[in-house]
């Protein structure tokens, strides 16, 4: 029954058009470039990171990146912040999560400069978000919802169940579903009888981090199943947290995993990027 919703190609499609944009600007004397700032020796991370390296280059975004150490301390972080929210050449700042411990990721983020902030994680640019006023939003979120709308899928007046509320995916993927006249429902680790309320979604957004952890029994048939999330199994493979092979016989649309979610917050970090300097 499922259809698969390849993250993968429609991502390459934004970045082929973000490309033919980047050329412009570059003719008219302008280089988009983004910072990334790393803190500690996180693994993911540095995948992450080498990812959004190598799709700036493959878009023609300048990249930079710093590294820091992990006895970094708060005021050397928000120094560099600071330095490059006053470098006129620095059109995105990106801090990579996580940061080690005795760091305040939430005053990191409400340092960097809103006009840069492409991760769409400064409260102001949150703010926005929350108001419907246009803003850099946060790349996940926003990836899936031109997910959806690539593949013609409507989201007004639709039931939609995110589970997960954290600050990078749950709480702005509510939002963002909300801009779009979805009535949303957000679950999460307090949620009693969570399969009551997801088998009533028409589009379930799935953020939590436990492998496999949505299964075929709590999915209503015919739902549009989001999974945002990344895994790594014992045997070394990658699974989201949704049991793939189960639910996709349910549902009428799925994301795979990998392919599905990633490569489309890496897009709309590339967009929000061309979006920042062509703000500026």
């Amino acid at each position: 029954m499922e259809k698969i919703l390849d993250g993968k190609a429609v991502a390459q499609k934004i970045k082929d058009e973000l490309k033919k944009e980047v050329e412009e600007l570059k003719q008219g004397g302008i280089c988009p470039k983004l910072a990334v700032i790393m803190v500690g020796n996180d693994s993911s991370s540095k995948i992450y990171v080498r990812n959004k390296s190598i799709a700036c280059k493959e878009v023609g975004i300048e990249y930079e990146e710093y590294l820091l150490d992990e006895n970094t301390t708060m005021n050397e972080l928000l120094e560099l912040i600071n330095k490059l929210n006053k470098d006129d050449s620095v059109n995105g700042i990106l801090l990579q999560s996580p940061i080690p411990k005795g760091l305040d990721i939430n005053k990191a983020f409400k340092t960097i400069d809103p006009k840069k902030d492409v991760d769409g994680f400064n409260p102001c640019n949150v703010g926005k978000l929350c108001l419907g006023q246009d803003t850099l939003i946060s790349c996940t979120p926003y990836g899936i919802i031109k997910l959806l709308e690539e593949y013609g899928i409507e989201i007004e007046g639709k039931d939609a169940v995110v589970v997960g509320r954290s600050n990078i995916v749950g709480k702005p993927m509510m939002q963002c579903l909300l801009n779009k006249n979805a009535t949303v429902t957000i679950c999460h680790s307090k949620t009693i009888k969570l399969e009551r309320v997801t088998k009533k979604a028409d589009i379930l957004v799935v953020a939590i981090g436990k492998p496999n952890f949505i299964t075929k029994d709590m999915v209503k048939e015919g739902a549009v199943v989001i999974d945002v999330g990344i895994n790594r199994k014992e045997d070394g493979k990658l699974c989201g947290d949704v049991d793939y092979e189960e639910v996709s016989k349910v549902a009428s649309y799925i994301t795979p995993v990998p392919g599905g979610v990633g490569p489309m917050t890496i897009a709309m970090l590339m967009n929000n990027i061309v979006k920042a300097t062509k703000m500026k």
